[in-house]
């Protein structure tokens, strides 16, 4: 079995920084995409940044300028460096990762607990 774990969530003032953490742990042969979502209270979960396995991102419009997405392979670990920070950034984050667990399995999505951005005004 594979699990997310991500850390890194909090209360910010707005133009604070805040960098959050999701480690894969388990039954792991590959890690795929990995990518960040965020929910915000009423609207729907919205996809934040990308990075392929050769660290190509992509990322909202939204946060554009803002925010870093990257990976540490060898630790199956994606992080999510968030500058300038905005109100309506405020949102649970969750991450997200393509895992393997064995040569021979299908590519699944694992999806981490969430964690909690607020950035106040």
């Amino acid at each position: 079995q594979v699990q997310l774990v991500e850390s890194g969530g909090g209360l910010v003032q707005a133009g604070g920084s805040l960098r959050l953490s999701c480690a894969a742990s388990g039954s792991i042969f590959s890690a795929g995409i990995m990518a960040w979502y965020r929910q915000a209270p009423g609207k729907q979960r919205e996809l934040v940044a990308t990075i392929t396995t050769g660290e190509t991102t992509t990322y909202a419009d939204a946060v554009k300028g803002r925010f870093t997405i990257s990976r540490d392979n060898a630790k199956n670990t994606q992080y999510l460096q968030m500058n300038k920070l905005k109100p309506e950034d405020t949102a649970v984050y969750y991450c997200n990762v393509d895992i393997k667990e064995s040569w021979g399995s299908t590519w699944q999505v694992y999806w981490g607990q969430g964690t909690q951005v607020t950035v106040s005004s």
